[in-house]
């Protein structure tokens, strides 16, 4: 008997959580993946594999023993990033998993501005080398990001310049996926889906958009490179990490990320979600604008 079994990494995550979600609603069976099981969520109609580390492949391949589909939200942000994806990759082949989908990230190129959607560039093209059937979800910057992003002070900065980004919800992440993982033939097989907003704002706009729902002034300030460095040394972080929330910015100055796309659309039957909408159906996104605040 062939295994619909599908297993989502990061159930305990944004993405990963939305999709274990829906597809729990649908009555598949579904293996939640984690470092720490206990902060998987509890789903009907799921199981929780034992503790897996992407870079470990033997603790991948036990956990995804049995499973068809891997669904493999991206790791956090690391210098080693590119081989924890890789090792999880080759764990599920040696498991028997037939078809990946990997949430990439929109423009991934391997001399993309973004230094980490360098990372996913490489991921992809070891898939593509295994052979394995696999599709790709490029989404965009996340429209959760724009007012976390925001300072209490009502401050968005960054070096966006005049630049456009098409940003993407969770939502619609999660029901795109969703779709591809549910649908068992192979229309999906090889295929790029870039998973966008449905229009490409510049800052400066996003600024206004909050404005109108915050009922305060948001202003965009358009940092040169060396200010936005100096603007996040405070944090602490380490180069690599500064050097990608520096660079996210500056692939919107370059053109990188305003490609709007139907896929959201196409693959979920419904229209993509705006900024606009998404601050409407999200108050506590920007609680911390608010006058009162």
């Amino acid at each position: 008997m062939i295994s619909d079994l599908i297993a989502v990494t990061g159930a305990s995550g944004a993405v990963g959580g939305r999709v274990a979600a829906r597809l729990a609603r649908t009555g598949v069976p579904v293996r939640l993946l984690g470092r720490d099981p206990g902060r998987l969520p509890r789903l009907p109609g799921t199981a929780a594999a034992p503790p897996a580390a992407y870079g470990d492949g033997e603790a991948m391949r036990r956990a995804l023993d049995g499973a068809h589909t891997l669904f493999l939200v991206s790791a956090h942000e690391s210098p080693d990033r590119v081989t924890e994806h890789t090792t999880a990759v080759d764990a599920a082949l040696a498991a028997g998993v037939e078809r990946i989908v990997y949430v990439s990230f929109l423009g991934a190129a391997p001399d993309a501005t973004f230094t980490f959607a360098r990372d996913h560039w490489h991921t992809e093209a070891h898939v593509r080398m295994t052979g394995v059937r696999h599709t790709f979800l490029r989404d965009g910057w996340y429209l959760a990001g724009i007012p976390a992003m925001t300072g209490s002070d009502g401050v968005l900065r960054g070096p966006g310049g005049e630049g456009r980004v098409s940003a993407v919800s969770h939502e619609d992440i999660a029901d795109s996926a969703s779709a591809v993982l549910l649908d068992e033939g192979t229309d999906h097989d090889g295929a790029t889906y870039d998973l966008t907003g449905p229009e490409a704002f510049t800052l400066a706009e996003a600024a206004e958009e909050l404005s109108r729902h915050a009922g305060r002034t948001v202003r965009y300030v358009a940092e040169t490179e060396e200010e936005a460095y100096a603007s996040r040394a405070h944090y602490g972080a380490e180069d690599w990490e500064v050097a990608g929330w520096v660079t996210s910015y500056e692939a919107i100055a370059a053109g990188e990320l305003e490609t709007v796309s139907d896929a959201v659309p196409t693959l979920t039957g419904r229209p993509a979600t705006s900024l606009s909408a998404y601050l409407r159906d999200n108050p506590d996104s920007y609680r911390h604008l608010l006058p009162e605040a």
